[in-house]
């Protein structure tokens, strides 16, 4: 197993030991990186933001970022598997037979022909994708993308089991990320961040695109504050497995969510986040970009984070709040150090939350 923390040599760091800035490269759209080999991933850019994600944080960008973690944190040192590789699309017959992956053949279906008419490898690109769509949602943080990712090797791919589900206990979870990345509780919450722009499709198939917080388009730290609600209805006519009551009409909340919040090895780490975009954003762009590397030496990938546009600001408006028809004794307090910060409710009649709309 590599160590992820293993650090990127930086023009800062060579500008240090050598004195003078290394010659940066030209791309053809004009701008210019510190490696010419990052060049060719402008096109790439250029093409997927308006014909693979319609130049939204919408449903094909919420595919992209689960479909970059299913495909990461398929590797284990002790039982196999490549990790960061595109094993999930080159084995895709294979791993798309695991119940975990469910659901994940239309992100894979929208992403190869970009492999193929680009001529990348299927790790690099889907890292790539999932950074691009994260640029979209407003609050994002920017996560950078490294390439050099090679095809997996045969006859390998990951095997079944190595993908936490949403009906996993906390210390199943906790150890199953520690085993393959070795992340911490807090590596662990922080990385549930993406909850923010995601929604359920296969939970419940008969709701698909069920969003787990009340603003599944912009990356903020709602999740962390609803998933703390107390729970009072399903979105759908039966709960699917993994699922529990959540306190907002339209959302799902996941079983896993739930019990990270309450459980005392991961609650005050879940509470730190709510309401703290900062330090959410920097915690999760962190926990992210260690985990784009799974399974490879850090020192052997190129860093072609210039490349990834930074994501827009939140609107004026999007600040931490409960949805309308709660109120702060809803909260169910879990972290025993520290209070549950207060937050205003919406104004208005109980927030009811719509389906993302589907690709």
């Amino acid at each position: 197993m590599f160590f992820l923390s293993t650090a990127l040599v930086t023009l800062a760091t060579l500008r240090a030991v050598y004195g003078t800035p290394m010659p940066r490269a030209t791309c053809s759209n004009g701008k210019t990186v510190a490696n010419a080999q990052c060049c060719q991933w402008f096109p790439v850019l250029e093409d997927i933001l308006p014909n693979m994600f319609d130049n939204e944080c919408g449903d094909d960008a919420h595919g992209a970022l689960r479909l970059s973690f299913h495909d990461a944190i398929g590797f284990s040192p002790s039982g196999g598997g490549g990790g960061a590789d595109g094993s999930i699309i080159v084995f895709q017959d294979q791993e798309l037979q695991f119940p975990a992956n469910a659901g994940l053949d239309d992100p894979i279906d929208t992403e190869v022909p970009f492999i193929k008419a680009h001529n990348v490898t299927p790790g690099d690109f889907i890292q790539f994708a999932a950074a691009v769509s994260l640029s979209l949602c407003p609050g994002a943080p920017n996560v950078g993308f490294v390439m050099g990712r090679p095809m997996p090797k045969a006859p390998a791919p990951a095997p079944d089991g190595l993908v936490p589900e949403p009906f996993d206990s906390v210390p199943k979870i906790l150890a199953r990320m520690k085993d393959a990345g070795g992340f911490t509780p807090t590596d662990v919450v922080a990385l549930l961040a993406s909850h923010s722009v995601a929604g359920a499709d296969t939970v419940d198939p008969t709701i698909p695109g069920t969003p787990f917080d009340s603003t599944p388009s912009v990356f903020d730290t709602q999740v962390f504050i609803e998933v703390q609600l107390r729970g009072t209805q399903f979105p759908g006519p039966q709960p699917g497995q993994g699922e529990v009551m959540s306190a907002v009409a339209g959302e799902m909340r996941l079983q896993s969510d739930h019990l990270l919040a309450r459980d005392t090895a991961t609650n005050c780490a879940w509470q730190s986040f709510a309401g703290n975009l900062g330090g959410m954003q920097t915690a999760f762009a962190s926990a992210f970009r260690r985990m784009s590397m799974i399974g490879h030496n850090p020192s052997s990938l190129i860093d072609c984070s210039e490349v990834i546009p930074d994501a827009p600001p939140l609107p004026a408006n999007a600040g931490a709040h409960l949805p309308a028809g709660q109120n702060q004794g809803d909260i169910e307090q879990a972290c025993a150090t520290k209070a549950f910060p207060t937050f205003t409710a919406q104004p208005g009649p109980a927030t009811t939350v719509p389906a993302i709309p589907q690709s």
